[in-house]
C-alpha cells in the first residue's frame, strides 16, 4: 500500500474512533454522568510515592489519578495501567469490589481516558506493586485515540507539533524536560550562591541595535511606534552595573529573525551575567566551575556521553588563544602575516573564503581560518580567547595588542556554547564601534541605530566588568544527550501545516 493510501486509511480509522468515543460521551451525558462536569479529585499519593514507599503503604488506602495506558479484561476482573505525572501504576479492578454499575461503566472506558481510583496497596503474585481498587471514577473522556503502542508517535515533525501527545506516549521525553527544569534551578542556585541578583529587563525595544542578528518587528498601537523584540539582554544588564548592582544575571527569552537548524530556533533562552571588578579570566573560572557543578548535580557524574562521544566536564578545560588554535590546527601563524594583503594571500592559497577586495583585514582572515580549521576539532570543553577586534564590538581591547580584544568563547562537541568579554567601558571607543557597526548594518538594508542612551550610561562610569552569556537550550541538549534543539524545547517554532 502506498504512503498516501496508508494515510487515508489512518485518517478514516481516526474518524471512526472519534465517532465511537463521541457516542460514548453522549451516553454518559444523557445519563447525567458528564465527566467534564467533575471539577476536582482528591489525590493522596502519586505512582512514584506508592512505589518508593511500598513497605510503609502496603495494605493501606490510597487515592491516585492518571491516564489509562493499557488494560487487560478478564471477565469480572481487570488489570488497568494508569500513568500520572510521576510514573505508571497497575490497578486490579474487580466487579465485587467496585460494584456492578461502576464495573460495567469501566468496561466501556477507553485507552487515554483520565480516571481516579481509590484502593489499597498490594503486590501481585508476580511481584508487581499495584493498587486493589475499591472505587473508580471517569474524570475526563479522551475523544481521540493515543498512537498505537508499537506504532506510536515516532514521526519527528508530528512529535514537535503535538508535544502533548509526545509527552503522553513517550515518557523519556518528559524526563528531558524535568531535567531541563533541574538544570535551570541549579544555575540559579549557583549564581545566587555567588552573590548574583536575578533581574528582568525589557523584551520590547524601541531601537534596532547594530548587533549581527536580525530582529522581529512589531507595532505598539497606543504609541504608534514600531518596536523590536530583543536579540540580547546585554545592554540593559550593563546599565544596571552602571547603576551600582555589582553582580546581575537574567534568564531571558531571546528572539532572532534568522534560520533554523539543529542548534538554532528563532526564540530561545539565554542566560547572561555581569560582574563588576573582574575580567574575562574571572568569567572563565566562573563558567568552568558552574558547568562542572551543574553536571555533577544533574547527571551524577562529571563524565557524560553526548551522541556516542564521552565528554569530560570535570577536568580542567583547555585554554588557547585564537592565534594559538589556528597555528595548532591549520599550521598558519598570524605573526607571519606582515599586513592585510599577506593575510588575504594566505587565505587564497589555503582555499579559505574571505571578503573580496581590500576589506578583509588580518583579523577577518584569522577568524575565517578558525572557522574553517579549528571549530570542528573542539570536542572536549575548550576556551578560545583573545578575539580580533573586528568581530568583538563590545569587548575591551587588549592593552598589550589593541588588534585583539579580551573576549572568549567556549566550545563543547565542536559547538559554540557561550561568549564572554572584559566589557568595554570606554564610552568614546564604544560610540565609535557602534557607529561602524550601524553603518555596516544599514549597508545591508537594516534600520539599525546607535543606542545613545547606553553611551550616556557609560559616560556616567561603568567599573571594570566581566560579562558572559550562554544558551540554556544548548546546555540542556548536552546534558540530556539530545541531538536537536527542538528536542529540548517544549513547543519549537514550526511552519504551519497546509
Amino acid at each position: 500500500m502506498s504512503d498516501q493510501n496508508s494515510e487515508v486509511a489512518l485518517q478514516e480509522e481516526l474518524h471512526e474512533q472519534r465517532r465511537v468515543r463521541r457516542e460514548k460521551l453522549a451516553e454518559l451525558q444523557s445519563a447525567g454522568k458528564n465527566p467534564y462536569e467533575i471539577t476536582s479529585y482528591d489525590v493522596t499519593h502519586t505512582a512514584k510515592e506508592i512505589r518508593d514507599r511500598f513497605e510503609e503503604l502496603e495494605g493501606k488506602p490510597v487515592s491516585l489519578a492518571g491516564r489509562i495506558m493499557t488494560r487487560r479484561k478478564m471477565g469480572k476482573a481487570s488489570f488497568v495501567d494508569i500513568r500520572d505525572n510521576t510514573d505508571r501504576m497497575q490497578s486490579y479492578v474487580r466487579l465485587d469490589d467496585v460494584g456492578e454499575e461502576s464495573y460495567n461503566a469501566f468496561k466501556k472506558w477507553d485507552i487515554g481516558d483520565i480516571i481516579g481510583l481509590k484502593g489499597t496497596v498490594f503486590k501481585t503474585k508476580t511481584g508487581e506493586i499495584s493498587v486493589h481498587a475499591t472505587d473508580i471514577v471517569l474524570l475526563s473522556k479522551s475523544l481521540l485515540p493515543l498512537p498505537e503502542k508499537f506504532h506510536g508517535l515516532t514521526d519527528t515533525d508530528m512529535r514537535y507539533r503535538q508535544r502533548y501527545v509526545d509527552l503522553i506516549v513517550n515518557p523519556e521525553v518528559r524526563d528531558t524536560f524535568y531535567k531541563r527544569s533541574q538544570i535551570l534551578r541549579e544555575i540559579r542556585t549557583y549564581l545566587d550562591g555567588k552573590g548574583y541578583l536575578e533581574v528582568d529587563t525589557p523584551v520590547l525595544h524601541t531601537l534596532e541595535i547594530g548587533a549581527a542578528a536580525r530582529p522581529f518587528v512589531t507595532h505598539h498601537n497606543a504609541l504608534d511606534l514600531d518596536m523590536y523584540l530583543r536579540i540580547e539582554t546585554e545592554l540593559y544588564l550593563k546599565r544596571l552595573i552602571v547603576g551600582g548592582f555589582d553582580r546581575v544575571y537574567e534568564v531571558g527569552r531571546i528572539f532572532r529573525n534568522e534560520g533554523m537548524d539543529t542548534s538554532h530556533n528563532p526564540e530561545f533562552t539565554s542566560i547572561e551575567m555581569y560582574q563588576a571588578y573582574t575580567d574575562y579570566f574571572g568569567m572563565m573560572d566562573l563558567i568552568e566551575d558552574m558547568y562542572r557543578t551543574i553536571t555533577l548535580h544533574v547527571c551524577g557524574s562529571g563524565v557524560i556521553t553526548y551522541q556516542g562521544t564521552e565528554i569530560d566536564m570535570v577536568s580542567p578545560w583547555a585554554r588557547m588563544t585564537m592565534v594559538e588554535a589556528v597555528k595548532q590546527y591549520a599550521g598558519v601563524d598570524y605573526a607571519d602575516w606582515v599586513d592585510d594583503e599577506a593575510a588575504r594571500a594566505c587565505a587564497k592559497e589555503r582555499g579559505v573564503e574571505v571578503e573580496e577586495g581590500a576589506s578583509a583585514t588580518k583579523g577577518h582572515v584569522l577568524i575565517a581560518f578558525f572557522e574553517a580549521f579549528v571549530e570542528d576539532k573542539l570536542i572536549q570543553p575548550t576556551i578560545i580567547y583573545d578575539y580580533p577586534v573586528e568581530n568583538s564590538p563590545l569587548a575591551k581591547r587588549k592593552p598589550s595588542d589593541p588588534a585583539f580584544t579580551e573576549r572568549f568563547e567556549y566550545f563543547i562537541y565542536n559547538r559554540e556554547m557561550g561568549n564572554a568579554f572584559s566589557e568595554l567601558n570606554d564610552p568614546i571607543d564604544q560610540k565609535a564601534r557602534f557607529v561602524k557597526q550601524v553603518e555596516a548594518k544599514r549597508a545591508q538594508g537594516a534600520n539599525a541605530e546607535v543606542d545613545e542612551d547606553f553611551i550616556t550610561a557609560l559616560e556616567y562610569g561603568m567599573p571594570p566588568t566581566g560579562g558572559l552569556g550562554f544558551g540554556l537550550d544548548r546546555l540542556v541538549m548536552l546534558l540530556t544527550d539530545s541531538a536537536s534543539i527542538r528536542d529540548v524545547l517544549l513547543f519549537p517554532t514550526m511552519k504551519p501545516l497546509d
